[in-house]
């Protein structure tokens, strides 16, 4: 299907501590969008990173322009749902992609996800790791089991109506995804599950597209036993409200 000349694609980067990933996934966005034609802005929303991520942030933009290259740096972390909260406001496209900046997300599924949303005009398509082609590379089998249950306990407990509930590379209509936030209450890593409980709640449609998660190649991990925590808290929270 050809591009549309309404559609403008925004993809919201939040970072902190990405220094070494950050020129390798805005080279593969530029790249990708590029390739399929599709008209499109990255926003990188910086949460006040030590490691010199917004000076290299800034060269990006001056490489690429500041129309495709957005800066809308925070001065500290206040949360991923935030986050997106912040960029979404400095959004020009009428559809939102939101993905991990760590290289765990590729840019070559984007084109993917926008031929499945127009196919029956979805509101939300979400990537999963666990229908078709899509899958894990570079964690071992500790992780991968971890990953597996608390994906299994998640669909038993909230009946989704997705196949991976914890994953973060989807694409948004823009009017959607400001519904969803607005419905939301998790501010941290729940605030991916949250959504799509939310969206199925009130409705929306939804449709996936199998993909690759990798793990991530520089810096370390932002998942921890607090992360882990507050995973199972906030499962418990939506079990109980929705």
């Amino acid at each position: 299907m050809a591009p549309s000349n309404r559609d403008k694609y925004s993809v919201l980067l939040p970072t902190y501590n990405e220094r070494e990933n950050l020129p390798i996934i805005v080279w593969l966005l530029v790249r990708s969008f590029k390739q399929s034609g599709y008209d499109y802005e990255v926003i990188i929303i910086d949460d006040g990173s030590p490691d010199g991520t917004l000076e290299v942030a800034q060269e990006l933009e001056r490489i690429y322009g500041s129309d495709k290259i957005v800066l809308r740096p925070r001065p500290r972390k206040l949360g991923l749902g935030t986050a997106y909260v912040h960029g979404m406001k400095h959004a020009t496209g009428n559809y939102i992609i939101i993905m991990d900046a760590d290289l765990s997300h590729h840019p070559k599924f984007i084109p993917e996800f926008i031929e499945k949303q127009k196919e029956k005009s979805y509101d939300i398509i979400s990537g999963t790791r666990y229908v078709g082609s899509g899958g894990v590379y570079g964690w071992d089998f500790r992780r991968k089991l971890i990953s597996r249950t608390a994906n299994f306990i998640a669909q038993f407990l909230l009946r989704p109506g997705a196949s991976d509930l914890t994953g973060s590379f989807r694409l948004y209509k823009k009017s959607v995804l400001q519904k969803l936030v607005d419905s939301c209450v998790s501010k941290g890593y729940v605030f991916q599950m949250e959504m799509l409980v939310r969206a199925n709640q009130l409705g929306f449609t939804l449709g996936e597209v199998p993909i690759t998660f990798v793990d991530r190649v520089y810096g370390e991990s932002k998942l921890g036993g607090s992360e882990i925590v507050q995973y199972v808290k906030g499962l418990l929270y939506l079990f109980a409200t929705t």
